[in-house]
């Protein structure tokens, strides 16, 4: 009886944190679907005019599709360079003993605690004088500074968990580095590859304060674009909504590819 009445508990707790975190998304989805006027006027669980005027708006408009297409376009990029860049130093860490090396962990991880606003007038003076303002190199190379110690510290874990043996055979059969770790080392942390790229991913997706600043037309982001939605009538609500809605599809793709090696990596305790 006990162990069924903790059970109901469980049920019923994990049943109203469900519908309190998935109230949100439903109630910008809902008004996705209908009019400013119906938004400003009523409330409703359901549109009373079901319209997809702002999902036309937003494919239509290239003020609003363009914002998607940059933010893809750097994320990608900063994506591939955090994981290239990260790979090596966290086999590094994992595998060699120097001097300072535990200091040198630790500063990689204090520029991922720093606010991002530390950094803004720095990137900003420097990519003014190099010409990487409104580029969306720049944006991913300044996610680097985050993205990187985050995919190293993730990186490091899972590659200290694999046996040192594997690398001393792999050597004794004649593998040269750089074979052995793509065709042997890589597919054995195939998941905290994952787990950094999935990492990497959202915090370039949603940060805004970098993106916004080192922006102004070509390389502006959706995040910046959703906050220049207020116009002489006022708020754009419906379209708003729209727009977060689309936000939240790449994420939720990726979150469904690497599901799987975030579970592991919560198991490993790196995440």
């Amino acid at each position: 009886m006990n162990e069924q009445r903790r059970f109901r508990k469980r049920s019923i707790f994990l049943l109203l944190y469900l519908l309190f975190a998935l109230l949100p998304i439903y109630w910008m989805v809902n008004m996705s679907f209908k009019t400013n006027e119906e938004i400003l006027s009523s409330f409703s669980f359901f549109p009373a005019q079901f319209t997809w005027a702002n999902y036309v708006r937003i494919f239509t408009d290239a003020s609003w599709y363009s914002g998607y297409i940059n933010s893809l376009i750097y994320v990608a990029i900063n994506t591939v360079i955090s994981l290239t860049v990260a790979l090596p130093a966290a086999y590094a860490f994992s595998r060699y003993s120097f001097l300072g090396d535990k200091h040198v962990f630790f500063w990689l991880l204090t520029n991922r605690m720093t606010p991002p606003a530390v950094f803004l007038l720095p990137f900003f003076q420097l990519y003014t004088t190099v010409g990487l303002m409104d580029t969306h190199l720049g944006v991913a190379l300044a996610h680097l500074l985050f993205n990187v110690p985050l995919a190293v510290w993730i990186l490091e874990g899972f590659m200290s968990g694999i046996p040192r043996e594997i690398d001393e055979t792999a050597y004794i059969d004649g593998y040269s580095f750089p074979r052995f770790f793509l065709t042997i080392f890589l597919p054995l942390i195939k998941a905290g590859v994952g787990v950094a790229a999935f990492f990497c991913f959202m915090f370039s997706w949603v940060e805004l304060l970098l993106a916004r600043t080192l922006t102004s037309v070509n390389a502006k982001p959706i995040v910046a674009t959703m906050t220049r939605t207020v116009s002489a009538s006022g708020m754009d609500w419906a379209t708003l909504a729209a727009a977060g809605v689309l936000t939240i599809v790449p994420g939720a793709i990726v979150i469904w590819f690497v599901r799987h090696y975030i579970a592991k990596g919560f198991a490993m305790g790196r995440v």
